[in-house]
């Protein structure tokens, strides 16, 4: 049995966490969760992951299996199980790791999902929200990625795979702005071997299901 269980689908934020995986160099099989009713979902997902929601890993520890769900508490696991592979931030860069890991997962997602449903707010009523607003988030993160390769500076950690993979998507779908520091940051990331052998395994999924489709 390999370490992990992957339960995704190629066209989903398990692309985020298959990354991460190529990242840390992990042993894992895929199931592939197809999107409908959780009836129709392997039992053993369910039972993970009741949400019915991918990606979802199981880590097979021992004599134990240990759950983990949502994109960006998988992707740091995954670099604390892995130590050696040097995805983890020094102690001088963890405030800049955690903060922005967050900052992702948290105002960014937000705020992409606000603006692409076109929802809006009273300004007076910004305060409230986790983002504030959308143009303020985009300020914020363009400010966070200037002026440095990589989250917490010249070193590349499992942080980036999170934020990285939100800019990678972001310019790719029209839900960020095209601005010079979200580009130069993507480019960076795109010529990674795990990056790049990731995305193959899933794009090549994604056409075989295409080509049955057809």
């Amino acid at each position: 049995m390999a370490d992990y269980t992957f339960y995704t689908n190629p066209m989903s934020r398990g692309q985020i966490v298959r990354w991460a995986l190529h990242e840390a160099g992990a042993d894992y099989e895929q199931q592939i969760v197809e999107y409908g009713p959780t009836e129709g979902k392997p039992a053993a997902f369910i039972a993970a992951n009741p949400m019915g929601k991918v990606p979802t890993l199981v880590h097979h520890h021992g004599d134990h299996d240990h759950v983990v769900t949502e994109a960006a508490a998988i992707c740091h696991y995954l670099a604390e199980m892995h130590p050696d592979t040097g995805l983890l931030p020094e102690a001088h860069e963890k405030a800049r790791y955690f903060r922005y890991l967050f900052f992702a997962a948290g105002p960014v997602e937000q705020a992409i999902i606000a603006n692409s449903m076109g929802w809006s707010v009273d300004p007076q009523k910004e305060g409230s929200l986790g983002f504030g607003s959308y143009e303020r988030m985009v300020d914020a993160f363009e400010a966070m990625l200037t002026g440095r390769a990589y989250v917490c500076g010249d070193h590349f950690t499992m942080a980036d795979v999170y934020v990285g993979s939100q800019v990678d998507w972001g310019l790719a779908f029209g839900t960020l702005p095209q601005r010079d520091a979200f580009a130069a940051y993507a480019e960076r990331l795109r010529t990674r071997e795990a990056y790049i052998a990731a995305k193959k395994i899933d794009n090549d999924l994604i056409a075989q299901r295409e080509g049955a489709d057809a």
